[in-house]
């Protein structure tokens, strides 16, 4: 599962990509608020495209023309996204306002490279089982972009997506994935339970957390638990270019006796077969607001930590192409972009909500201030290889789905 705070402010967002480049095997760290050839259903487009109607009456959604569309193609699959996730929920409802189509979601709890198996399973097939729209960790986004997954799509709002956003590159310059948001990886606690919160990665070794630490995802598929892994790896003298810490962390987690090897959820951590969570802050934050006290739920951030951005794309094989651009539109207009932030993900295009007074103080509020750091796209690439092999190796543990 993709995998939720105390409020901050946003300290730094951008770091020049050029430092991406200079770095070589370093990390960009920033003060981070805290996301062959394919058969093409119809020409990928580069740009929003351009409405049909008269010069003198061009109608004021830039949106008319793709919403048409969308409704007659009927629906927009989507995967591994639940209702839950940044605050999607609210993001589902504008786009059924907008389009008047519905929204077919695959297996919620599918991780990164679920997602990408799923459109190569899916090339041949243009039903209910083939995704349109992808939301994958920030590596997945130029793997699926070389392994011709996704087509290129710019957003009207194009301009408005900065070149870069906490030390990486925040689009595909050909517009085959757009960032679309970010968090910071915490620790999320259900105090009914665990009343002894834990505040650092050491804690979690303690013998009063047996049986109660688990991942919101299998690192081996999951980019948001293989990120956990990079940030016990920081905390274990690591680093991003040397992961191993962090496999040997969960192995000491594992033979202490206080991980618990299943895919933690919702339900399960009210329910606190798994009361403590290693997940993005947004996870843990639409988890205490879901579950409105009952049980109550805390946020912690451990230092050090680590941020990971996410980054969407539509399929090169979407049965509904037109769905699927509107999607992208709606994930990139202020409506979208506020919607993430409501759910305590930091989007993409804030420097520019800023800019023009789009956020309102009591959303403002909401966005952290903690100092993380995020691999390059390289260095995560090369460790999320290690951990998907290393966990077999060195923890030993498989997680399954929780019932």
């Amino acid at each position: 599962m993709k995998p939720r705070k105390y409020l901050f402010q946003i300290i730094s967002l951008l770091v020049f990509a050029s430092l991406l480049a200079a770095c070589g095997g370093g990390a960009a760290t920033t003060e981070a608020p805290v996301a062959t050839e394919a058969p093409a259903t119809e020409a990928p487009a580069t740009e929003a495209p351009a409405t049909e109607a008269p010069a003198t009456e061009a109608p004021a959604d830039p949106m008319a023309d793709l919403s048409a569309a969308c409704k007659e193609e009927g629906m927009v699959t989507i995967i591994a996204t639940p209702a839950s996730w940044a605050n999607y929920g609210e993001i589902f409802e504008l786009f059924k306002a907008k389009s008047g189509a519905e929204i077919n979601s695959l297996d919620e709890n599918a991780g990164s490279a679920d997602e990408l198996a799923a459109i190569d399973a899916n090339k041949d097939n243009k039903g209910p089982q083939a995704p349109d729209i992808i939301d994958v960790g920030y590596a997945y986004g130029d793997q699926a972009k070389d392994a011709g997954q996704i087509q290129p799509y710019k957003v009207s709002t194009w301009d408005a997506i900065p070149d870069t956003a906490i030390g990486l590159p925040a689009k595909d310059p050909d517009g085959y994935w757009t960032g679309g948001y970010y968090g910071v990886m915490a620790i999320e606690v259900n105090t009914a339970v665990v009343t002894n919160v834990p505040q650092n990665w050491a804690d979690l070794l303690k013998p009063e957390y047996a049986g109660q630490v688990a991942l919101a995802g299998d690192p081996r598929s999951s980019n948001q638990a293989a990120q956990s892994v990079i940030g016990a790896a920081l905390a274990n003298g690591g680093s991003f270019d040397d992961v191993q810490p962090g496999l040997d962390f969960f192995k000491q987690l594992n033979e202490a006796g206080n991980f618990v090897p299943v895919i933690a959820k919702p339900g399960t951590i009210a329910q606190g077969a798994t009361p403590i969570v290693i997940a993005w802050d947004y996870i843990g934050f639409g988890d205490q607001a879901t579950l409105a006290g009952n049980p109550p739920i805390e946020v912690v951030y451990p230092s050090p930590s680590i941020a990971g951005m996410y980054v969407q794309g539509i399929s090169a094989y979407a049965p509904h192409p037109n769905c699927a651009k509107l999607w992208m539109e709606i994930l990139h207009s202020d409506e979208g972009q506020l919607a993430w932030l409501k759910g305590h993900a930091i989007p993409i295009q804030i420097d520019d909500l800023t800019a023009r007074g789009i956020i309102t103080a009591d959303l403002q509020a909401m966005v952290p201030t903690v100092e993380a750091s995020s691999p390059t796209p390289d260095q995560l690439s090369s460790a999320r290889d290690i951990i998907k092999t290393g966990w077999d190796t060195t923890v030993g543990v498989d997680i399954p789905e929780s019932p």
